[in-house]
C-alpha cells in the first residue's frame, strides 16, 4: 500500500474517531502515532514520543497562547463586554437595526482584548440577547448577528488562531497581527452594511430603540475607556515594536486583571474561574498541537504533501486558480471540522503549494497574505452549516430559538463574508498595507 493511500485511510480513521466524539487532539495523536508506526516502525515512533513533546512545548512562543486566553477570561468575567455593548448601543441603538450594529461594534472591540471567537460569541450573546428581545428584534437577525460578530474575535488582533498559524508556518506574529487589522475593519463595515440592508428590506426585523440621553451616552462611553486603553496598549505596543507578542500578552493580562480589581468586578472567585478556564482551554489547544505534530509527522512519511503538490501542479491552473481551489477545500472542511485542527492538518500540505506560487509578492508577503485568507475562510466555517461552532454557542444561550432559524439568520452575513474574501483575494495590498508601512 502506497504512502498517500495510507494517509488517506488515516484521514478517514481520524474523522471516524471524531464522529465517535473522541477529542480532536487525541484522535490526531492516535491516528498519527499509528500511521507513523505503520510506515516507519515501532522504534522510530518511540524515539518520536521521547523527543517531540519536549521540543514542542519548550517553545517560548507558545506562551503567548495562554496569556491571551487569560486576558480574554479576565475581560469576560470583569463585565467589559457588557460595558462595550452598552456604549455602542447608546451611540447607535436608536437607529433601525441599531442594537445589531452595536453588537457588531462591541464584538470587534471585545475581540481586541480577547482573541477567541467562541469567547466573543458567548459573552456578546449574553450581553446583547436581552436587549434584542426587549425591543422585539427578529430571532434570525438577533442570533445571526451574535454568531457572526463572534468571528471578529479571531480576526481583530490579537488572535489565538493567528498565533497558531504563525508558529506552524514560522512567520512573524507581529506582522500577522498588523496584516489582520484592515481585513478585520473591512469585516466590521460589511457586517454593519448587512444589518442596514436587512432592516431596510424588513423594518420589523430591527426596530429602533429609545434614544439614550446625552448624559447616559457620556456615562456609557466613560465606562469603556479602560478597555480601549488596554487594546491600544497591547496592539499598539506590538505594532510599534515596544513589546514582543508574548510581552504584549503579559501586559494585557496584567492590565485587565488590574482594571477588574480596581472596578471591583474581579474578585477571588472570578480570578480563580479565569485561571481554571485558561488552563482548560490551553490544555485543549496544546493537545491539538501535539496531536497535529504526530499526525503531520505521519503525513510527511507518507509523502502525501509531495504527491498533493505534484497533483496540483499537474492541473495546469494559474496561481490564483490554485489558491481558489485550496480556499474552497478550507470552506468545505471548516463546515465539518474544528478550525484549529483544520489549520494544523492542512498547512503541511497546502502551505508549501502556496509558497511555491508567484502572486507578485516579495519575501514573506505571500505567507502573511495567505494566513489572512485562511483566517477569513475559518471564520466562514465557524458560522456555515452544517456545523458552525459559533451557531451552536448561540443556540446554547438562546435555547428557545431553533437552530435552523439561527442558520437562516447568518446567511446574509455569509454573503458579506464571501464579498470580503473576494476583495482580499483581488487586492492583497489591503492585508499587507500596515506590514509594509510599519516594518
Amino acid at each position: 500500500m502506497s504512502g498517500p493511500v495510507v494517509a488517506a485511510w488515516g484521514f478517514a480513521a481520524m474523522l471516524v474517531l471524531m464522529a465517535l466524539r473522541m477529542p480532536v487532539g487525541l484522535a490526531m495523536l492516535v491516528v498519527g502515532a499509528g500511521g507513523y508506526a505503520w510506515i516507519a516502525g515501532t522504534m522510530p515512533l518511540l524515539n518520536l514520543v521521547k523527543t517531540t513533546p519536549y521540543y514542542l512545548f519548550s517553545n517560548y512562543t507558545l506562551s503567548v497562547i495562554p496569556l491571551f486566553i487569560l486576558m480574554g477570561a479576565f475581560a469576560e468575567r470583569s463585565g467589559m463586554s457588557r460595558s462595550l455593548f452598552a456604549a455602542a448601543n447608546a451611540l447607535v441603538g436608536h437607529f433601525r437595526g441599531g442594537i445589531a450594529m452595536a453588537t457588531v461594534v462591541a464584538s470587534a472591540m471585545f475581540g481586541a482584548i480577547c482573541g477567541s471567537s467562541v469567547a466573543t460569541t458567548a459573552t456578546m450573546s449574553r450581553a446583547a440577547l436581552p436587549a434584542f428581545r426587549e425591543y422585539g428584534y427578529s430571532d434570525r437577525l438577533a442570533t445571526g448577528t451574535c454568531a457572526v460578530g463572534g468571528t471578529l474575535g479571531i480576526l481583530i488582533p490579537p488572535s489565538v488562531i493567528l498565533v497558531v498559524y504563525a508558529i506552524s508556518t514560522e512567520q512573524n506574529i507581529a506582522k500577522l497581527f498588523m496584516a489582520a487589522l484592515v481585513p478585520g475593519l473591512i469585516a466590521t463595515g460589511l457586517y454593519l452594511a448587512t444589518v442596514a440592508i436587512v432592516v431596510r428590506r424588513d423594518a420589523s426585523a430591527g426596530p429602533a430603540a429609545a434614544r439614550a440621553s446625552a448624559r447616559a451616552t457620556l456615562a456609557a462611553i466613560a465606562e469603556i475607556w479602560p478597555v480601549m486603553l488596554i487594546a491600544v496598549l497591547v496592539v499598539g505596543g506590538i505594532y510599534g515594536g515596544i513589546f514582543t507578542p508574548t510581552e504584549g500578552a503579559s501586559v494585557g493580562a496584567a492590565s485587565t486583571l488590574l482594571v477588574g480589581i480596581l472596578r471591583r468586578t474581579l474578585g477571588p472567585r472570578e480570578i480563580r474561574d479565569s485561571l481554571i478556564q485558561t488552563a482548560e482551554t490551553s490544555g485543549m489547544i496544546f493537545l491539538v498541537l501535539l496531536g497535529a505534530e504526530f499526525f503531520n509527522g505521519f503525513l510527511g512519511l507518507s509523502q502525501l504533501p509531495t504527491a498533493a503538490a505534484e497533483w496540483v501542479s499537474g492541473l495546469g491552473l494559474p496561481a490564483y486558480g490554485v489558491l481558489l481551489v485550496l480556499l474552497f477545500f478550507y470552506i468545505v472542511l471548516g463546515a465539518v471540522m474544528d478550525e484549529m485542527a483544520m489549520i494544523l492538518l492542512t498547512l503541511p500540505v497546502f502551505f508549501p503549494i502556496v509558497s511555491a506560487l508567484d502572486f507578485g509578492l516579495v519575501g514573506d508577503e505571500t505567507a502573511i497574505w495567505f494566513g489572512i485568507l485562511v483566517l477569513v475562510v475559518v471564520g466562514i466555517g465557524l458560522t456555515a452549516p452544517p456545523v458552525g461552532l459559533n451557531v451552536f454557542v448561540v443556540s446554547a444561550i438562546a435555547r428557545d430559538v431553533p437552530i435552523t432559524r439561527i442558520y437562516r439568520g447568518v446567511m446574509p452575513f455569509l454573503a458579506a463574508d464571501f464579498v470580503r474574501l473576494a476583495i482580499l483575494i483581488l487586492f492583497p495590498g489591503l492585508s499587507l498595507a500596515l506590514v509594509r508601512l510599519l516594518t
